[in-house]
């Protein structure tokens, strides 16, 4: 499993994180990280995917068990607040870590 220290790296620094997941080599902008039945998840939105950028941007969840061979990269992302919303009910009382909200990062 993905040590969290990582992810933690990513979200506050906003930099993007290289994975695999579901043999899968994506480029993840992190936003928050989370848990759900006592599992951690991420959601990210894939700015790559297997070297390509998607069709449309979309904010994705990730089980941190699936993700291999991670590593934080020096490029940094732009939080997506379109797409990420910090207030939604799944993330009450379970967030473990995430981006400054929109309100603190103007």
């Amino acid at each position: 499993m993905t040590a969290p220290t990582t992810i933690f790296e990513a979200i506050a620094l906003q930099k993007c994180l290289m994975a695999t997941y579901n043999k899968m080599v994506v480029k993840l902008a992190p936003h928050i990280l989370y848990t759900r039945h006592d599992e951690m998840f991420i959601d990210a939105v894939t700015v790559e995917r297997e070297g390509r950028p998607p069709r449309e941007l979309k904010l994705g969840t990730f089980k941190l068990a699936g993700l291999n061979d991670v590593s934080v990269m020096d490029e940094t992302f732009e939080a997506m607040y379109g797409l990420y919303n910090e207030g939604d009910d799944k993330y009450k009382g379970v967030t473990l870590f995430a981006i400054a909200p929109e309100s603190a990062a103007a």
